[in-house]
């Protein structure tokens, strides 16, 4: 089977997790940030009752610009703005619905490095704005709004929210089985000195885990630097050192997680899915028979599933992409490799740490350890390489053309071959799988020297 170039609907500014880009230079500027408060409030202020903008935030030093921004844009157009401080993705997302406000609003470049910032919307309803409505506040940007905003005695007002760390702690703890504790458990916990770093090691204490918090000193600087989800092997030499039972890695806003087993050795995404997937089926649970995933998910878990009766339902990369499918079919489990997980049972977005405790109930209520619990299915062989460039992509160009269709041509019927640009870098991603693995090497290496000659020249 062959993929190739799957991407999201072409937008200017938003791409498949909001608006990204380097700090303080275009698009992700604090001008940009007003307009973008002015337009979405604009088209989200509807009927005659005072509306109401929650915003959440990471620890990147840029939040501190941004934030205000957003602030007065949202006020000029009449909505009253709550702040959250430093949360995770999926807390704005369960507290725009819990407080029944109108917009929730993420400043937050998720994995990325300091420097890179974004801001992602989320409706009343707790989930993602659609391609088309982000595509809405785009074009209202873009217009003159100086008679659409509010008049002076219809301003909003801005606010904090002093307990929103308590309610998504305790939010977090009753997706945990009633009566099961994590008495016993010595848990190592990376939060990539992200918008987690108080309350994912609280919600473990207070469930009864011995904590050994990593990356939970951010300076506005240090988040995602060598640690986190994309960096484990800090997590991975921890786990190790103490003796632990399981690390726990999320991103820089929590909304993905990767675990390191007792041995050291890395648990994705993947294996995540069908481990709960497995479990909610045998509790009856499950829902739609399938589990949705994306393109980059590996064969093994499509066999895997198929073995107890379930089908693997794909998407675009992008846990948009894979909460809107679910939706659509009304599924209530899907992910990503890279170690998103969504749970409608629980939230309407991925969440790493309810993820990470889906995972732990396991290892508690089969009494195993991680390593044995947690690799239901024997990955195929799978390699996925980067590609930066600059100006415009290669990837349209004839002899890169040519080398993915000599590539698949050779994959056909035994493996996949995905060439893709990614929606949040100036990268092309490269990926293929197959059963032989010195195949699959050289296949990747021949479509980026085709796409790195491109790009040079």
């Amino acid at each position: 089977m062959t993929s190739l170039s799957e991407t999201a609907p072409a937008r200017r500014l938003f791409g498949t997790d909001g608006i990204r880009g380097k700090a303080n230079s275009a698009p992700m500027t604090a001008e940009m940030a007003l307009r973008l408060g002015q337009a979405a409030g604009v088209m989200f202020v509807r009927g005659a009752h005072r509306h109401r903008v929650i915003i959440g935030k990471d620890t990147r030093l840029s939040g501190y610009m941004l934030e205000p921004a957003l602030t007065a844009g949202f006020i000029g157009a009449g909505m009253d703005v709550t702040l959250a401080g430093p949360l995770p993705t999926p807390a704005i997302a369960m507290l725009t619905r819990s407080l029944r406000a109108d917009l929730g609003v993420v400043i937050s470049a998720s994995h990325n490095p300091f420097e890179d910032n974004g801001i992602k919307l989320f409706g009343p309803d707790g989930t993602k704005l659609s391609d088309a409505t982000e595509a809405a506040i785009e074009a209202l940007m873009a217009e003159d709004l100086s008679a659409r905003l509010a008049p002076p005695a219809a301003l909003g007002k801005a606010s904090r929210l002093s307990d929103a760390a308590g309610r998504y702690v305790e939010w977090v703890k009753a997706s945990f089985p009633r009566g099961m504790s994590l008495d016993g458990m010595k848990l190592v916990l990376d939060c990539a000195h992200g918008a987690a770093y108080r309350v994912a090691p609280a919600a473990l204490y207070e469930l009864g885990a011995t904590v050994i918090p990593l990356g939970v000193q951010p300076d506005g600087f240090n988040i995602n630097r060598d640690c986190g989800s994309t960096a484990p092997g800090a997590l991975c030499a921890a786990v190790l050192e103490h003796r632990a039972d399981l690390g726990i890695a999320l991103d820089g806003d929590a909304d993905r997680v990767i675990l390191v087993d007792e041995s050291g050795a890395v648990i994705d995404g993947d294996q995540v899915l069908g481990l709960i997937a497995r479990r909610f089926q045998a509790a009856g649970r499950l829902t739609g028979d399938a589990v949705v995933a994306t393109v980059m998910s590996n064969l093994g878990l499509e066999r895997f599933l198929a073995g107890i009766g379930l089908a693997l339902q794909r998407t675009a990369v992008g846990d948009r992409y894979v909460a809107e499918a679910m939706r659509a079919g009304g599924r209530n489990v899907g992910g990503e490799q890279s170690g998103h997980v969504i749970l409608t049972d629980f939230g309407t977005t991925g969440d790493g740490l309810i993820a990470a405790l889906q995972v732990l109930a396991a290892i508690v209520d089969e009494a195993r350890p991680a390593s044995a619990v947690c690799r239901v299915f024997a990955p195929l062989p799978q390699l996925l390489r980067n590609v930066r460039y600059r100006g415009e992509s290669p990837l349209g160009r004839a002899n890169v053309q040519a080398a993915i269709s000599a590539a698949s041509a050779q994959l056909d019927g035994v493996g996949r071959l995905l060439v893709r640009p990614s929606g949040t870098e100036t990268l092309i991603r490269v990926m293929a799988e197959g059963e032989d693995a010195a195949m699959i090497e050289a296949l990747v290496g021949a479509v980026v020297a085709a796409i790195e000659q491109e790009a040079a020249g």
